[in-house]
């Protein structure tokens, strides 16, 4: 009989341990997700702001030794992240292409001059970086001009800044449903064992002789659920690239590292501080009141 009910209580105590890194796992999935979502976003809104090109016309009198010297100036520069050199012959061709017609012959010359198109790194891709690059390059007298659309570089930048928002707003609320919801989840796995906290104080046992096993327990629970979590991430990501393809040139192997890492911190933190403070509670409770708990 007795042996019947060790059977009976080892079962019920892995399927609470089992359930308990099961929910964990699932809150930790939903926030990988998001996070995923978010660096996705970044990574796209990244390569919008360097697809920005900004034109930077040549003097027509500039000798070929200026141009290339030029040049090396606009790459060695921090806010630069790629040129491309047009000659006039290039910039004729191109736009006879467009047009479908022969301007040149028509005018009797090529009325287009050499420029540079320049794409900026993502974070100088704003209204004051682009018109500080600006300032500093038409000073040089080989440059004759410099455009770049200036609306589109606000609309860019307005449209990025509202949805990090949304997504910082959306991270905080989702963050503190999920400490909401693995706290609960240890609670009420602490719950079912209050009477042995309780008996262990009453034989003599220190609060932090009680409280270290359960901690250790929701420790590793927390790190068992962020390991399936990172596992289940990293199996959504190869199913995205095979649906997809196109989607790997989003992803950046040291951002995801960082986020594994964090989806594994936060599942040891929320896990400790819940097991910390669901012992706590039942560690001070009165014996008289555990059947009311």
């Amino acid at each position: 009989m007795a042996r019947q009910e060790d059977k009976i209580i080892g079962r019920r105590l892995r399927a609470s341990y089992v359930s308990t890194v099961m929910s964990i796992t699932l809150v930790l999935f939903v926030l990988g997700l998001l996070g995923l979502i978010i660096l996705q976003a970044q990574q796209l809104s990244d390569r919008v702001r360097e697809s920005i090109v900004v034109s930077v016309f040549i003097d027509d009198n500039a000798t070929d030794g200026a141009i290339s010297r030029f040049q090396s100036e606009l790459e060695a520069m921090p806010s630069v992240n790629e040129t491309r050199y047009i000659s006039r012959e290039e910039a004729a061709k191109e736009l006879m292409q467009a047009l479908g017609e022969d301007f040149v012959d028509f005018l009797g010359y090529n009325p287009l001059s050499a420029l540079f198109q320049v794409s900026l790194k993502a974070a100088y891709t704003n209204p004051d970086s682009m018109l500080v690059f600006e300032q500093e390059v038409v000073r040089r007298s080989i440059v004759s001009d410099v455009d770049y659309q200036k609306s589109l570089v606000h609309l860019v930048n307005e449209n990025v800044t509202r949805i990090g928002i949304a997504l910082l707003a959306f991270s905080v609320l989702l963050l503190m449903i999920a400490f909401a919801l693995i706290n609960n989840t240890i609670r009420l796995s602490v719950f079912s064992k209050r009477f042995l906290i309780k008996s262990m104080q009453l034989v003599g046992a220190t609060q932090a002789f009680i409280r270290r096993p359960f901690i250790v327990r929701g420790v590793m629970q927390g790190v068992i659920g962020a390991i399936i979590t990172i596992i289940l991430l990293m199996l959504t990501l190869y199913a995205g690239q095979r649906q997809i393809p196109e989607i790997t040139m989003f992803y950046d192997i040291r951002m995801l590292g960082i986020l594994f890492a964090g989806v594994l911190l936060l599942g040891v933190i929320i896990s400790w501080i819940s097991t910390y403070f669901a012992v706590r509670k039942y560690l001070k409770i009165k014996t008289d009141y555990l059947y009311l708990y």
